[in-house]
């Protein structure tokens, strides 16, 4: 199947690694142009080199923090001048640290609203007036199946991806007579760095080994398996491109069958 990525211009928060760059390494595949973020310039340089091996025309990182604003203003500007525009936006950062709804402070609710709301608001209301005007867009946020069958310790990702998840499913609304589809794409358990620290905070949680908490996971998994990266990747691809042109503030989920409820 043809996705029509040819010539389509992405920018992939967080694409060094882990869930971004399974979606840059898919988008590249399929021939579109990407920028990636990260925070260190070697680890960009690194990735973008493999994803032109990937068959990216051209790829290249920039340095960029999604603690802060005005990042998030210079990343805009930098993958706009290197690509001479952004068609796809991949929204992506890291994850809180485990805890439960109990523990939530102050402090650390602030702190991860800019990382999981205030930024990626701040970006995409950077970047998708120009994908209006143009008549073509696609947005993607990284999210989790937490937004919709909450993570007991993964509470404040729970409570800060549930307000992404209503400013997406608002905006898209908006935007979609412009031909700017905007969608959720939940992992399950997926063998990331994530899933390695959040799979310890379980362990130590329940009094058991790391062994038999990434065990136990995989059994609370229909498809009787972790997934990888490789799982994931593919369908952000599908929904940048022509393909997915009709599917617009959905979230899919890409969980092995792990939430069970129908909604």
């Amino acid at each position: 199947m043809d996705l029509g990525l040819q010539g389509r211009r992405a920018l992939v928060m967080g694409g060094t690694k882990g869930l971004g760059r399974s979606i840059a390494d898919a988008l590249a595949a399929e021939g579109a142009a990407v920028v990636i973020s990260g925070r260190d310039q070697g680890r960009l340089d690194q990735a973008a080199a493999e994803l032109k091996a990937k068959g990216a025309p051209m790829a290249a990182g920039v340095v960029a923090d999604v603690a802060r604003g005005e990042d998030m203003d210079r990343l805009a500007d930098a993958a706009v001048a290197a690509l001479g525009g952004v068609d796809i936006l991949v929204l992506n950062h890291g994850g809180p640290p485990p805890c439960t709804a109990s523990q939530i402070t102050d402090a650390s609710l602030h702190e991860w609203f800019e990382h999981i709301v205030a930024s990626p608001i701040r970006i995409a209301n950077r970047l998708i007036p120009a994908m209006r005007e143009r008549k073509w867009g696609r947005v993607i946020v990284v999210g989790s199946t937490g937004m919709q069958h909450p993570i007991p310790t993964l509470a404040l990702s729970n409570t800060l991806r549930a307000a992404i998840w209503a400013w997406l499913k608002t905006l898209s609304g908006e935007v979609a007579k412009d031909g700017v589809t905007m969608n959720v794409l939940a992992p399950g358990t997926i063998q990331t760095d994530r899933v390695t620290q959040t799979t310890t905070a379980r362990a130590k949680q329940k009094g058991v080994s790391f062994e038999e908490a990434l065990a136990e996971a995989a059994a609370e998994i229909p498809a009787g398996r972790l997934g990888t990266p490789d799982d994931y990747g593919p369908m952000g691809a599908f929904l940048a491109s022509e393909r997915g042109a009709y599917i617009t503030g959905s979230m899919i989920r890409v969980d092995g069958g792990r939430v069970r409820g129908m909604v």
